[in-house]
């Protein structure tokens, strides 16, 4: 559906180089994360999917479409394919709900009657009813961005890109409209490219994740995988986000004279199964959990734990085993 192909974006005759060297492909249908922090390039990734911004090197394909090669005439028709939904709502303060919905619509030169039809679906997809007369400062922050959902899928587009769409929303807002995402996703069959510095909106519906830093995609894969298996150390920190637990694995280690710290992640059937239990069973080891969450992704469970050993090397090494023979994977730390 999506393909950038060796994209690199500079600006100032290459003083200042945004994006380099961006390989990504997202399929239709696929809700597709792309996590960083300000500065990592996201924003400027996302200019590139709309056209707004061309690349300096590489390509952008939307379908069999290349984006850079397309006239501005050519251009503004693709846009109708793609919707935008912002941080800041962005919504037209004088114009009603129903107002604002139809606005692209009435840029598109669209006939009233559809127009009006196209609107009261869209009302009744985004849960607004009883608000269409509603104006913008009428509106919860969760009201005011389904009501920017709504207008960009006013046009059918193929693609919805969301660019921080939940930052300024609180977290049981965000939530809601994060749930409402996977609903448009599913009963339309729609792309969706969310642009976020949280790793729980990853976490809550993508997908797939691509992690980006200094312009560059350092991470990318299933949302399960790249949670259970992170490599980068900037990946590390954002799964530590939502894998719970304060104390760093240094504080816990200091917290024991001897021993061994086993950090823990589980996935699929082993997040359910009373794993520890079994191995304590069998081997007769002193174990104590010290950390221990479990986190629910569109791709399954996975949980992370650290619990302290009081034993010997070799019952160690026998828990691991059987740990690992359990699909749980383990890294053993000496206190």
């Amino acid at each position: 559906m999506i393909t950038l192909t060796n994209i690199s974006k500079e600006y100032g005759s290459g003083a200042i180089k945004a994006l380099d060297d961006i390989n990504l492909k997202i399929n239709k249908g696929e809700i597709y994360g792309i996590v960083g922090y300000s500065g990592a390039g996201k924003s400027t990734l996302i200019r590139l999917l709309n056209g707004l911004e061309t690349p300096t090197e590489g390509e952008v394909h939307i379908g069999q479409l290349n984006l850079s090669k397309l006239n501005e005439k050519e251009l503004r028709k693709q846009r109708k394919e793609i919707g935008m939904v912002f941080q800041h709502f962005n919504l037209l303060w004088s114009r009603t709900v129903k107002e604002n919905i139809s606005f692209s619509l009435e840029i598109a030169g669209v006939p009233k009657k559809e127009r009006l039809q196209r609107v009261e679906e869209l009302v009744q997809l985004v849960g607004l009813e009883g608000r269409e007369n509603a104006y913008p400062s009428q509106l919860s922050g969760g009201q005011k961005q389904r009501v920017g959902i709504a207008r960009a899928l006013a046009n059918h587009p193929q693609v919805l890109l969301c660019d921080e769409a939940t930052s300024a929303l609180d977290p049981q807002t965000t939530d809601s409209i994060l749930q409402l995402l996977v609903d448009i996703n599913q009963s339309l069959g729609l792309t969706i490219v969310l642009i976020t510095h949280e790793m729980h909106v990853i976490k809550k519906i993508c997908h797939k994740v691509a992690v980006m830093e200094n312009g560059n995609v350092v991470e990318e894969g299933d949302v399960l995988k790249v949670f259970k298996d992170p490599i980068q150390p900037i990946t590390k920190k954002f799964v530590k986000q939502i894998s719970g637990g304060s104390e760093s694995l240094a504080e816990l280690q200091a917290l024991y004279k001897k021993g061994f710290l086993l950090q823990l992640t589980f996935t699929g059937a082993s997040v359910s199964q009373p794993i520890l239990a079994v191995v304590i069973e069998k081997l007769k080891v002193d174990m104590n959990v010290l950390q221990a969450n479990i986190s629910y992704t569109q791709k399954g469970a996975f949980g992370t734990m650290i619990v302290h050993i009081d034993g010997t090397i070799e019952e160690v090494v026998e828990t691991q085993q059987l740990l690992n023979d359990e699909q749980v994977k383990v890294e053993v730390h000496a206190c």
